[in-house]
């Protein structure tokens, strides 16, 4: 059932290495853009907080596939925007980091925005009142506490991210989904072998994280 694991034809750990790297990056970028738009939504200026809300309120709506296609469409053909790359398939994968950072950054700025929401008040208060501008507050006082409390559920959404990386396919970026319709394509008689492969493959990368993750934020949970 599972001789074509043998044939040398699929190159199964760079497609799910190209997976890795993709949910990686994203989520590098998500957290970075996630924690910028939190600001932006919790700050003291009235653009800044109504260009946060709009922004996640229509990406996080817009199906993640659209936005893929048009980071790739829009960007990089019509524009010509290639973030540096020179070839089709770094091309292709930039544009699907720059995609899954903007779209899964929503998700870490409403979820972050929840934990600033669980540090008192009277913190930023007092940090105020010694002086402390806006970004120090935020910086010195408020994130380190607000990431503690949402440990769990930023490991979620790079969960989330990590199998989201899937839509890459749709603009030709060779990671696991797209090796797997390849594959379904010619092992038309294996195709619970197929299926089982790459769900066993998604299960390697996402199980730990959500271990390794739920026992840091069991670690680092902040006691009230």
């Amino acid at each position: 059932m599972f001789d074509f694991l043998d044939s040398g034809q699929y190159d199964l750990l760079d497609a799910f290495w190209l997976t890795v790297q993709l949910a990686v990056y994203s989520a590098i970028g998500s957290l970075i853009w996630g924690t910028v738009l939190a600001g932006m939504r919790v700050g003291p200026v009235p653009m800044m907080r109504a260009f946060g809300t709009a922004y996640v309120n229509v990406v996080r709506n817009t199906p993640l596939t659209l936005v893929v296609i048009a980071s790739s469409l829009g960007l990089s053909q019509t524009l010509g925007f290639t973030m540096g790359a020179d070839t089709f398939a770094d091309i292709g994968f930039r544009m699907a980091v720059l995609a899954l950072t903007a779209y899964t950054g929503t998700f870490v700025c409403e979820a972050l925005r929840s934990g600033i929401n669980t540090v008192p008040v009277g913190q930023a208060e007092a940090a105020r009142a010694l002086g402390l501008g806006f970004f120090q507050v935020l910086a010195l006082i408020v994130l380190p506490q607000a990431f503690r409390a949402v440990v769990a559920p930023l490991a979620n959404v790079l969960i989330a991210l990590t199998k989201n990386t899937t839509v890459a396919a749709a603009i030709g970026v060779a990671e696991a989904s797209l090796l797997m319709k390849e594959m379904i394509e010619n092992e038309a008689d294996a195709l619970f072998a197929v299926f089982a492969v790459f769900a066993f493959g998604f299960i390697v990368l996402t199980l730990p994280t959500g271990l390794l993750l739920g026992w840091v934020a069991k670690r680092v949970a902040v006691k009230r």
